[in-house]
C-alpha cells in the first residue's frame, strides 16, 4: 500500500487545490418562452431547441 514519504506544505496542497473551485453555471434564456436554460441543450419547459420544436411538451 502506497503512504506518503513526506509531509506535503500547505502551499503545495492548496497549489493542487486551486483548480477544484466550483464555478457558476451559465444560463441562457430560451427564445421560444424565454425560459432559463443551459446554452446548447433544450428548453426543459417548451422542449424547443435552435428555433425548433424536439420534444412535445405535455400541457
Amino acid at each position: 500500500m502506497a503512504s506518503p514519504k513526506s509531509r506535503i506544505s500547505r502551499a503545495r496542497r492548496d497549489m493542487r487545490r486551486a483548480h477544484n473551485a466550483i464555478k457558476k453555471q451559465s444560463l441562457s434564456r430560451c427564445s421560444n418562452c424565454g425560459a432559463l436554460t443551459r446554452p446548447h441543450c433544450l428548453c426543459l419547459s417548451c422542449g424547443w431547441y435552435k428555433g425548433r420544436q424536439v420534444v412535445l411538451s405535455q400541457e
